[in-house]
């Protein structure tokens, strides 16, 4: 599989780019955001992995400008900053996973190849419609009634999580390990304050809410 991978010591980035080639990947390593933006928007990766302080333009910043050029590879936000509210940032702009330096780089290659095993949009459908609600899973567009909704990364993903187990009970654990890829509870309201900006979104002035709570269980998306 082909990778993506930005870091700016030198140093760590030949050791990682040599502990994933001995993995069985091809690797394709820049050392500043601007060569990452092109090489990203030029090529196709199978997972994009970016540290996220780079001087210049850092991981971040490339992750949104990718996200925003329509780059949906998998990515992966190195850091040697550990704190929830910094993990959330990242997830919101668009990564799908985090990891904190200093890492094994057993579990680096462990992350990558489980990134990579994660469905592609194309092997589901790629509209998905409930009630009167459309999301376009390619396009990044949701509406509403025909009225367009402008939401955030995050926001995306968590209704095309619910959209995509529309009718089903999907409880914290399932949304914090498959919408923020936390694989432990973190104790903090990011569930609850997303569900409600989203509710605002896509139920409010609709009539009829198609969020659900589920009292003790989780949410329902749809009847």
């Amino acid at each position: 599989m082909k990778l993506l991978l930005l870091e700016d010591d030198e140093a760590t980035r030949e050791q990682t780019a040599r502990h994933l080639t001995a993995a069985g990947h091809v690797v394709e390593p820049c050392a500043n955001g601007t060569d990452a933006i092109f090489l990203g928007t030029h090529g196709e990766y199978g997972v994009l992995i970016l540290d996220r302080m780079v001087p210049g333009i850092d991981g971040l910043s490339v992750l949104k400008a990718l996200r925003a050029a329509g780059v949906r590879a998998p990515a992966l936000l190195l850091t040697a900053m550990d704190g929830i509210d910094d993990r959330v940032e990242g997830l919101e702009a668009g990564a799908d996973d985090y990891l904190v330096k200093p890492f094994a780089a057993a579990e680096l290659i462990a992350r990558v190849n489980a990134l990579s095993r994660r469905p592609p949009i194309s092997g589901t459908a790629v509209v998905i419609t409930v009630d009167d609600l459309t999301i376009d899973r390619v396009k990044r567009i949701v509406t509403r009634a025909g009225k367009r909704i402008e939401l955030q990364a995050q926001e995306f993903k968590l209704l095309d999580y619910m959209m995509q187990h529309s009718g089903e009970v999907v409880t914290r654990a399932m949304l914090l390990e498959n919408v923020w890829s936390f694989h432990f509870d973190p104790k903090t309201n990011v569930i609850e304050s997303h569900m409600s900006r989203l509710r605002g979104k896509v139920d409010r002035g609709f009539g009829k809410e198609l969020i659900q709570t589920v009292r003790g269980a989780g949410y329902r998306f749809g009847d």
